[in-house]
């Protein structure tokens, strides 16, 4: 009586949740630092700006955990906050302009590795 060979389960391809799931958490986490800014800047409301971030982030954490972990997906966030304070202290000497979007771009790196090529 053959028997045949026992293979693992297949795993499916974890993908983020929501309605954007091809689009990397790291384009979004990047995007938000940089659209919070815009939008305190544009409409000197700085808690409005804020209210995005807090958005933007709920939002990347809620798509991407179940992919990449509360761990990972924690150290993004820490990370995003070390970005967030390190753009204020970098635009004295560069600008806000540039200094956000280096802090953006520092973001979605570290997002980039963390949780979207965990997908």
């Amino acid at each position: 009586m053959p028997t045949e060979p026992r293979t693992a389960p297949r795993r499916e391809r974890l993908r983020p949740r929501g309605p954007v799931p091809a689009i990397p958490t790291a384009a979004l986490a990047a995007a938000t630092l940089v659209a919070a800014f815009a939008v305190a800047q544009l409409s000197d409301v700085r808690a409005l700006g804020g209210a995005l971030l807090v958005a933007g982030v709920a939002w990347c954490v809620w798509r991407s955990v179940h992919v990449a972990g509360w761990l990972r997906v924690a150290a993004v966030v820490l990370v995003g906050a070390v970005c967030f304070v390190g753009a204020h202290l970098l635009s004295p000497a560069i600008g806000p302009w540039p200094a956000v979007l280096l802090s953006a771009l520092v973001l979605g790196v570290v997002t980039w590795v963390l949780t979207d090529t965990r997908s």
